[in-house]
């Protein structure tokens, strides 16, 4: 049986190495197709393959071209979206600090009125600001009033519970105010334990408890400096 032999052919050196150029240009990723493609001299048998050899660099090219412009959109995509979550979390910052504010009622004397929920991260935004509060005013007192507060429940309590043991870790009085009969009912037949924690009706009362305890306290200080 009579089996085709393969043809030979001579390939001018140049040819060789325009090609090598071209893939080595590709390899670096510095190929231009404006500069650096194959100039098909000789139409012959090799050239159908340089023809191959420049569509494959023009298409890896352009793919390439693509796949930059691709990274390029998503990182302006990721800057933009970066952007956005700076923003939303500046607004939540000043959603929390509007909806959850300090203020010095009296001389030595805080107060932190809640509206709304309050859950567990919630407490602990609003307990570290008012240790931070307490640490940079030396407040002696503080009044946690919960008269806006829209359920009280074992968890909710808790968190006020903790919060107040906090301040009086700086030695701040703390009570809470805002308890109503019908809270404090409830409070009852979940079985939280208050009995450490200051609880009065109003914001009033709070303020009221305040005054009697700095009389009390600049009393005493008072008699302990005399009998030195």
């Amino acid at each position: 049986m009579n089996q085709s032999q393969p043809q030979v052919i001579e390939i001018n050196l140049e040819r060789l190495e325009r090609i090598r150029d071209v893939l080595a240009m590709i390899s670096l990723g510095e190929f231009n197709p404006d500069e650096h493609l194959i100039a098909v001299e000789n139409h012959d048998v090799f050239s159908s393959f340089e023809d191959t050899i420049n569509l494959f660099a023009r298409q890896l090219h352009a793919s390439v071209k693509e796949s930059e412009q691709s990274m390029l959109k998503l990182d302006a995509a990721r800057r933009e979206l970066e952007e956005k979550l700076s923003t939303i979390e500046k607004q939540r910052l000043a959603i929390r600090d509007l909806s959850t504010p300090i203020i010095e009622l009296w001389e030595d004397v805080l107060t932190l009125p809640i509206v709304g929920v309050v859950d567990t991260q919630r407490s602990l935004e609003m307990t570290e600001r008012l240790l931070h509060r307490i640490s940079q005013g030396k407040a002696r007192c503080a009044i946690i009033d919960i008269t806006g507060v829209e359920v009280v429940d074992t968890s909710t309590a808790n968190h006020f519970v903790k919060m107040v043991n906090a301040a009086r870790l700086l030695g701040t009085y703390c009570v809470v105010t805002g308890i109503s009969p019908v809270i404090a009912q409830t409070l009852t037949q979940i079985g939280v334990d208050l009995r450490d924690v200051k609880t009065l009706g109003s914001l009033r009362d709070g303020l009221k408890e305040c005054f009697l305890y700095l009389r009390n306290h600049t009393a005493h200080r008072a008699l302990d400096a005399g009998g030195r």
